[in-house]
């Protein structure tokens, strides 16, 4: 499904799943009825994300549990996106990984810097203001001159997983960013453990066994992203083609959005290909669809 950054920080974390930490970004949908989302969605005056409340899908009950599985997949299949409300990740854990991302963007830029990607291959380490042009292109010299003509206004931490033997994380030393590695390792094992209950939801949803997706992510190939996206003049994303982030959708089974209150971040009704808000409510977390979830799907 398409996102895109309008000026907004994200933290994304992919098995393939991927996470966002977003200052990003409302259309709201809190329906029950696939045909009424279905039918309101087709529209963009009606369209908006469904808010789900995933703590009914994290109790004992399975009948809560298969009604909730079926409302996100729902979601997936109209929109692409869903708020999931009452997720079990503690406001407080959020706020301190907001905090101690904050703290590191904060650096001087050679702190950074010497954090930079040794291989795009790697997806670890920092990458500078104006290096990355987000696009659906996949032709080299097209996103070459994308990229010389309206890069992307932002800055990112790659982190993946911490005992990987080929590539290895870049983690600023301790006295520049007191507790970002144990911050980090932390909340990239709680979004591994979100990703295994939504992956199961989306399991039920699809008529398929509980744990049917739990053995193609436990080897837990995620990517957490930590996004900035620093203050610039208005007028430089009035240029033809900029953005803070260009229109793209995700290549892993699913992206966590985490955002606080600025706004920013618009997704596509793949209906009508016209763009719309994502407003932050706060206690939800955003999801959206990726690549590879929907080729796993058959979508």
């Amino acid at each position: 499904m398409i996102t895109r950054h309008i000026s907004t920080t994200t933290w994304n974390a992919a098995s393939r799943s991927s996470a966002q930490f977003s200052r990003a970004g409302y259309g709201i949908i809190r329906l029950r009825s696939l045909a009424t989302l279905a039918e309101k969605v087709r529209s963009d005056d009606t369209f908006g994300i469904p808010v789900v409340d995933f703590g009914r899908f994290r109790t004992n009950d399975p009948a809560a549990k298969l009604s909730t599985a079926k409302e996100v997949v729902d979601a997936f299949k109209e929109v692409g996106f869903v708020y999931l409300s009452n997720h079990g990740i503690q406001d407080e854990k959020i706020n301190n990984a907001f905090k101690k991302s904050k703290a590191f963007f904060d650096l001087p830029e050679e702190n950074k810097v010497a954090l930079a990607w040794e291989d795009p291959r790697s997806n670890r380490g920092y990458v500078q203001k104006g290096r990355e042009r987000v696009t659906q292109s996949s032709d080299a010299q097209e996103i070459a001159a994308l990229r010389e003509k309206a890069p992307d206004y932002k800055e990112s931490m790659e982190i993946g997983r911490d005992w990987d033997a080929t590539w290895k994380n870049q983690w600023p030393q301790e006295q520049d960013a007191p507790g970002f590695k144990t911050t980090f390792l932390d909340f990239f094992k709680t979004c591994h453990e979100f990703h295994t209950l939504v992956m199961r939801s989306i399991a039920l949803g699809l008529s398929l066994p509980e744990t049917f997706f739990d053995d193609k992510i436990h080897e837990q190939y995620h990517n957490l992203r930590l996004l900035a996206y620093p203050s610039i003049d208005a007028q430089l994303l009035k240029a033809e083609g900029s953005a803070r982030a260009g229109a793209h959708s995700d290549y892993g089974t699913l992206t966590f959005v985490f955002q606080d209150s600025v706004g920013g971040l618009e997704v596509q009704n793949p209906h009508t290909k016209h763009f719309h808000a994502a407003t932050p409510i706060p206690g939800t977390v955003v999801v959206n669809v990726g690549d590879l979830l929907a080729r796993w799907s058959n979508d």
